[in-house]
């Protein structure tokens, strides 16, 4: 039984600072930077810039560096651990980059060796070195992922979706992210000095860190992680809201979430990354938000910035700071900027004497996704969370899909004729409800997203109430985007790479792009999971919004690509016909007047004991399923077809099921996000009462009664399923 307390049971962390919490502090105590020019990979022109480069790699890997970089920090955290942890949730924009790129300049066409290039790989690798089969979870949001991913794990423990889970936040250097960065002038080649009064920009890091959180009370906790806010600026691409809206927003909901007051606070790590406007944006909404400022420092002048690692490295530190009474100093620091009104701590701090109880810690990134945590020392009294009432599930008001075929209309004559809506898109029809101007200078998976998020408010028939939250799911991101810009960067000799594609390239962009449309400042979080990106976006769509939240966009979608979809794509054979698209969906919890509701019952790995029988059973079991079920909606990727297939034949005969079964991919074409317009299908029926029958093989089936009820189940990898119903 528990009390909704999170603890830190175990931390580890792998940067520029050192391998493990011992190195770590040392080297904040000696407030040193480690901050050197780039070893990693060879330039072709110049200087290489200063960055922050991980040590305690030693060790030979054939994994790719961020899985690498993952595996150091997780072995540190689940030391002294027996158990697997129930979910593992990992926060990273870059996955098997690094490898990627060194395998498109030896132009390898094998699609072998790119199996690590996606984010969720990272998640997988981990799963399978520590035996969790419990659900995966990948959020992207650029430089707050390992912020957000750690929101998302307490979400899940106060649940009690879970009891234990692995946490953290990963990337490595990569020319994607090095040269990325300074394409946007945005790295100080002095180095990095954040919240000075000449601070010249960023100093580009790597590294992990992770955590193991746990509702049960660990015999020595390292920390609490009392409170958690999420926000987002629906203001620029790139650029922060000027004057810090919505990091003050970030902030307040992390304060509120912990029951606590600015005066609570005794430390704040700052994002402070060194960017002119970053610091100065950041520093309006902490003086906007506390009165008397408590001590405050960011530690990128020492550590770098290691981007979707950031957040989840500064919770280690934020851990460190309360369990081993140091607060860091702002390394670098030589002269105070007057127009931030802060005084950073320009020396380490010993607190022992006067211990900081409660800590806050930034992390922001493009796309203004702003993510805040609150920690607090072991064995401080704090306020003690009752666990959460039961929330109404989530109700479905509008809907979009686009696919070969077109939108939801052209989509659903073709499927209610009993026939394939898989290709792409035309892109007059992709674009012709938007904005030329909006579109101008996007390609063709923000295109795709926006299309989908208009369409979906549109259908719900609600303009007056712009939704207020976006959750969204992609398997591979912007492939047009990475693709331009490592082409262009090595046609130009590494002299002219592309800002433009550079900010698109990151996953995150197309849902930023959807909040900055509709003014949406709530949560704002990417989950990039491989074929169940879906799945996975649903989950964080369930985890986060609240039952007073003004409606959510959740949505999904890739795009196909010639080059990087047969390489990356297990399912797509080279030279195959590419399908891209997906789904949206405007939803609330307030079933009146929904066309339908949906919820995510079950997400475990194929190799779970008894999994398919699980499966049955959180669906309520053979009597429960035979009463509501009318129609199975299976995905199976080509790529495990005949694992996926036997899965499949299992559970039917489990649940001894004689609905119809619907294999949706062999109508949507094989792409990540393939089960987004499996669920439109689903809601069209249930919204038209009828599944038609010639998907059904004979007559139409009525929906209604207690026969209301369609199944999205996913297969292979990993055995999903949605549950889609009439209110």
């Amino acid at each position: 039984m528990t009390n909704g307390t999170v603890y830190v049971g175990g931390a580890g962390i792998v940067s520029s600072l050192g391998s493990g919490l011992a190195a770590t502090e040392k080297t904040l105590r000696e407030n040193r930077s480690a901050i050197k020019p780039l070893e990693l990979f060879s330039l072709l022109h110049g200087s290489p810039l200063p960055v922050g480069q991980a040590v305690g790699l030693d060790r030979p890997s054939s994994l790719p560096r961020t899985h690498w970089l993952a595996h150091l920090a997780a072995e540190q955290a689940m030391a002294g651990t027996s158990h697997p942890p129930d979910a593992i949730i990992i926060g990273t924009t870059t996955g098997g980059i690094a490898t990627t790129e060194q395998l498109l300049r030896d132009h390898e066409d094998d699609k072998a060796p790119y199996r690590y290039h996606g984010l969720h790989t990272v998640a997988h690798s981990l799963a399978e070195e520590l035996k969790c089969t419990g659900p995966l979870l990948t959020v992207s949001t650029a430089c707050s992922s390992g912020v957000v991913a750690i929101a998302m794990a307490v979400a899940m423990l106060r649940s009690g979706r879970a009891v234990m889970v692995l946490v953290g936040g990963v990337d490595s250097l990569s020319r994607l992210t090095y040269f990325g960065f300074h394409s946007l002038q945005l790295v100080d080649r002095s180095g990095c000095k954040p919240l000075d009064r000449d601070r010249q920009g960023m100093a580009v890091a790597e590294g992990a860190g992770m955590l193991l959180l746990t509702t049960v009370k660990p015999e020595n906790p390292i920390a609490l992680l009392l409170g958690a806010g999420l926000s987002c600026d629906a203001y620029h691409p790139a650029a922060p809201h000027p004057e810090g809206q919505g990091a003050f927003m970030a902030m307040s909901a992390a304060l509120a979430d912990a029951g606590l007051r600015p005066e609570d606070i005794g430390y704040i790590n700052l994002h402070g990354t060194g960017t002119p406007e970053n610091d100065l944006a950041e520093s309006k909404a902490v003086r906007r938000l506390f009165s008397v400022l408590p001590p405050l420092s960011s530690i990128k002048g020492a550590s770098g910035h290691s981007l979707a690692a950031s957040g989840a490295i500064e919770a280690v530190v934020s851990a460190i700071a309360v369990s081993r009474h140091v607060l860091p100093a702002n390394t670098g620091l030589q002269n105070i900027d007057p127009l931030l009104g802060l005084t950073p701590l320009v020396q380490p701090v010993e607190s022992s004497q006067n211990p900081a109880r409660a800590v806050l810690s930034n992390s922001f990134g493009f796309g203004g996704n702003n993510g805040s945590l609150v920690l607090g020392a072991p064995g401080t009294f704090f306020f003690t969370r009752p666990c959460p009432p039961q929330r109404a599930g989530l109700a479905i008001h509008g809907y979009s899909c686009l696919t070969g075929a077109g939108d939801i209309v052209a989509t659903m004559a073709r499927i209610q004729a009993g026939e394939s809506a898989a290709g792409m898109a035309e892109s007059g029809t992709i674009s012709k409800n938007l904005p030329p101007q909006l579109i101008r200078r996007l390609k063709r998976l923000p295109r795709i997203t926006l299309a989908l998020a208009v369409m979906a408010h549109n259908d719900a028939g609600i303009e007056s109430r712009k939704p207020g939250a976006v959750f969204m799911g992609t398997g591979w991101g912007a492939l047009s985007e990475t693709h331009d810009f490592l082409t262009r960067l090595t046609a130009s000799s590494e002299q002219f790479p592309s800002p433009t594609d550079f900010v698109g390239s990151v996953h995150n962009a197309p849902a930023s792009q959807v909040a900055i449309m509709f003014g949406a400042t709530g949560p704002n979080i990417t989950a990039s999971g491989g074929d169940y990106s879906f799945e996975q976006a649903l989950l964080t769509a369930d985890l986060s919004l609240q039952d007073s939240a003004l409606p959510a966009l959740l949505m999904a979608a890739d795009e196909g690509h010639d080059t990087f979809s047969p390489l990356f794509d297990a399912s797509i054979a080279p030279g195959a016909a590419l399908a891209d698209g997906g789904g949206a969906f405007c939803l609330d919890r307030k079933s009146e007047n929904a066309k339908c509701c949906i919820s995510i019952p079950f997400y475990r790995s194929c190799e779970a004991d008894g999994v398919i029988a699980a499966l049955r059973d959180s669906l309520g079991g053979t009597e429960e399923l035979q009463r509501r079920c009318a129609l199975v909606l299976a995905g199976i990727p080509a790529a495990m077809s005949g694992e996926g297939e036997k899965q499949l034949e299992r559970f039917m005969a489990l649940a001894q099921l004689t609905v119809p079964v619907l294999p949706y991919r062999k109508f949507t074409g094989e792409f990540a996000s393939a089960s987004a317009v499996a669920t439109a299908f689903a809601a069209s029926f249930l919204e038209i009462g009828v599944v038609p029958g010639a998907l059904a093989g004979g007559s139409d089936i009525i929906l209604g009664g207690g026969r209301n009820t369609i199944l999205v189940l996913g297969f292979g990898q990993y055995v999903t399923a949605m549950e889609l119903y009439r209110p």
